[in-house]
């Protein structure tokens, strides 16, 4: 079974900084597209950065220039870089990932338990 470990999170004021790290199960990892999820109160969860086995990264418009998504593959981890953070950036963050692409949320069968971000003054 994959296990997904996400860590790093916690609480800052705005305009501060967080690094996130997801450790993977196995070498699955290294196949896998993966990307970074978040859930606010009250939203669904949302994709906000992905990466491709490759290096290629993408970002949802809110994180753009903020966040930078990374993966090192020999130590089966992604990570999160998180700038100038802001308020409306609080939310669960987890990470996911697929063998060929990346998933509507609502289709993956397991998340793991995710860390917790939030930025209030």
């Amino acid at each position: 079974q994959v296990l997904l470990v996400e860590s790093g999170g916690g609480v800052v004021q705005p305009g501060g900084s967080l690094r996130l790290s997801c450790a993977a199960s196995g070498s699955i990892f290294s196949n896998y597209v993966m990307g970074w999820y978040r859930q606010a109160p009250g939203k669904q969860r949302e994709l906000v950065a992905a990466i491709t086995s490759g290096g290629s990264t993408n970002y949802v418009d809110s994180v753009k220039g903020r966040f930078t998504i990374s993966r090192d593959n020999a130590k089966n981890t992604v990570y999160l870089q998180m700038n100038s953070l802001k308020p409306e950036d609080t939310a669960v963050y987890y990470c996911n990932g697929g063998k060929y692409r990346l998933w509507p949320t609502e289709d993956y069968d397991y998340w793991g338990q995710g860390t917790q971000v939030t930025v209030s003054s």
